[in-house]
């Protein structure tokens, strides 16, 4: 909505513009009225739209044709007055002064106009007869006020008027020439239906329009009040009630009869709660409210989020077999302008035997979101309509910022629930399979449905009894790793080929360079463990390399079985995540390099008493 309003008053000379201005601001006539009035500003306060209004006046004899112009420029509504007692004053309406408003401007960017016929205490009867078919020619006339300056008659009606045609604009709601809404009106609206139809049923009940009406107007209807509206809409349309509710076209039916009956701040009313502007798109305020994110930190849905989107989806789960079919997806998003998730997400989230987005895989897909792209997030839980069915200021409040990993590590404790797993490795290691199979799904199983290739995958761990949320990414063979963000994450997984010795060449050049000396914790792993291991070349071999730094033994992986693969590598990724502080030893390496010098120990030992024993013999 607009902050201010300015109001350029036109017309003949003598036919009182500068009498009405000086009416309205003095409440009595003017005994002595100058050729031109100055420009007033009348204070928000005492005004009622609480809007800051400025009357601007015009002389013919004061003012060349280019300060005109000007003036028509910065105004938001042009009064164009005319003199009721003088018919020449009328027909310079259509002639004159609308040509110049509006003569070059097109259909949707016309300055609106109120006709204002001045003088009424002069005459008996009514211009309107003479006035209709003008009013009829030009759309940009929002209606037309009857006053008089010297009675001092709708003098403040006049300019009420004409600062609701600025704030509470026609034009981008209803085409008075087909006399229906217009299109990006009738979306708006429809979207709002959707949201306010909390069961799916595409039926507004009496509760849901209780909520909608308090939502937008602050009180709920009297049950006789709405009755009263239910029989509108159903003595003027076929299907506008079913059921005992308000159908779409009922709706959409009630709002236009709003606008044909001059109420247009009552559509305007439910658009601009649901966050629409002035040219019916969502604000930016809206749907990306002002939110910190200080670097260090990360973004997670917290309880309400989840609340809301578990509701949503149960919503439009219509079938109710906890899954949406593409169809039931395409429904959710339906209030959105296009859809947000792509042919990748069946690739990125775990789904039912079926294929189908389980309640689980939802509410991941909202995790990663949320993680990646919050200013993303905000803008789709705002599509959702989250701060009014969720009766929030706005939806950051489904949102938790993270406090600074700098301090976790300082503190040895994080309160994170979502953590980021980098999956490093070079061409052919196994990287894709290793994501899906966090997913459940064997190498069998990935080949019969292989479906849009995702760079990242996401599911939920349990970590010392608690679920976390570990998101794995893919990191090409082309990274270059210039930037912070490139080598960033919570954990590192270095993946190499058991049966290809230049994979873990690539992974320890990758380690060394960029991983070594941060504080990100590192796990090594084997995979394609039922492949012949190939003999290594000179070196160190994994498990030393992995020793000399003080980084966990490789971890050995397959996902060549028949069953779902193991878990048993994730949940050692996402707990190294979770105790960043802890290094190799701590979460449990000491068992294997204990065992493994114990080994050493016991075997010297055994070694040397042979040796005694045989040294005794001989």
């Amino acid at each position: 909505m607009k902050r201010d309003v300015r109001i350029l008053l036109l017309g003949d000379a003598q036919v009182g513009k500068t009498s009405l201005i000086m009416a309205l601001v003095g409440e009595e006539f003017p005994e002595e009225v100058p050729p031109r009035a100055e420009e007033i500003t009348i204070p928000a306060d005492v005004t009622p739209e609480k809007v800051p209004t400025h009357i601007v006046d015009y002389s013919e004899s004061e003012q060349t044709e280019d300060e005109l112009q000007e003036e028509i420029s910065k105004a938001n509504v042009v009064c164009v007055v005319y003199d009721v007692t003088k018919e020449a004053t009328i027909e310079k309406i259509r002639t004159k002064w609308i040509p110049m408003v509006n003569g070059g401007a097109e259909k949707g960017a016309r300055i609106p106009i109120i006709l204002v016929g001045n003088k009424s205490d002069l005459q008996m009867g009514s211009s309107m007869d003479v006035i209709l078919p003008i009013m009829n020619q030009f759309s940009e006339i929002e209606t037309c006020v009857e006053c008089s300056a010297k009675n001092l008659k709708n003098i403040s009606e006049l300019f009420y008027y004409a600062q609701k045609a600025v704030l509470h604009p026609t034009a981008p709601l209803y085409d008075p020439e087909e006399k229906q809404l217009k299109p990006a009106c009738a979306r708006a609206l429809t979207r709002i239906f959707s949201l306010s139809d909390q069961d799916n049923n595409q039926i507004l009940s009496d509760d849901e329009l209780n909520y909608f009406q308090k939502s937008c107007f602050g009180n709920p209807l009297a049950p006789q009040a709405l009755e009263d509206v239910k029989m509108v809409v159903w003595k003027n349309t076929t299907d506008g009630v079913q059921d005992n509710g308000l159908t779409l076209n009922g709706f959409l039916f009630l709002n236009t009869l709003f606008i044909q009956r001059g109420r247009h701040e009552t559509t305007w009313t439910i658009l601009r709660r649901f966050g629409y502007d002035d040219e019916l798109e969502l604000t930016d305020d809206y749907l990306h409210p002002q939110f910190r994110l200080a670097p260090g930190c990360s973004t997670e849905l917290n309880h309400l989020g989840y609340q809301f989107l578990q509701h949503l989806f149960e919503k439009h789960d219509k079938d109710q077999d906890g899954a949406l079919s593409p169809t039931e997806l395409q429904n959710f998003f339906s209030v959105f302008p296009c859809m947000p998730w792509g042919p990748e997400l069946y690739n990125t989230v775990c789904t039912t035997d079926k294929g189908l987005l389980s309640l689980h895989g939802f509410l991941c897909q909202w995790t990663l979101m949320a993680y990646l792209d919050v200013r993303h997030c905000l803008a789709c839980l705002g599509y959702l309509g989250y701060p009014i069915l969720s009766e929030q200021d706005s939806q950051t409040q489904a949102l938790t910022v993270t406090r600074e990993k700098r301090i976790d590590l300082e503190k040895g404790q994080t309160q994170r629930n979502v953590f980021l797993c980098k999956v490093l490795g070079a061409r052919g290691a196994g990287k894709s399979a290793f994501l899906q199979a966090f997913l459940g799904r064997s190498l069998v199983a990935q080949r019969e449905n292989r479906g849009e290739p995702s760079l990242y995958a996401i599911n939920t761990v349990q970590v010392n009894g608690q679920e976390k949320y570990l998101i794995l990414y893919e990191v090409g063979t082309d990274t270059t790793f210039l930037k912070p963000s490139d080598t960033a994450c919570d954990v590192a997984c270095f993946i190499y080929d058991l049966s290809e010795p230049r994979s873990f060449s690539y992974c320890a050049s990758i380690y060394k360079q960029h991983y070594m000396d941060s504080q990100i914790p590192c796990v090594f792993v084997a995979s394609k463990t039922d492949l012949p291991e190939a003999s290594h070349q000179p070196g160190l071999s994994p498990t030393e390399f992995c020793y000399k730094h003080c980084l966990p033994p490789p971890f050995l992986f397959s996902c060549h079985g028949q069953g779902p693969p193991s878990t048993a590598v994730y949940t050692k990724l996402a707990t190294a995540a979770t105790f960043p502080h802890l290094n190799a030893v701590e979460l449990g390496a000491v068992s294997f390099w204990l065992r493994v010098a114990l080994g050493a120990a016991v075997t010297a030992l055994v070694g040397f008493t042979l040796y005694r024993v045989l040294g005794k013999n001989k």
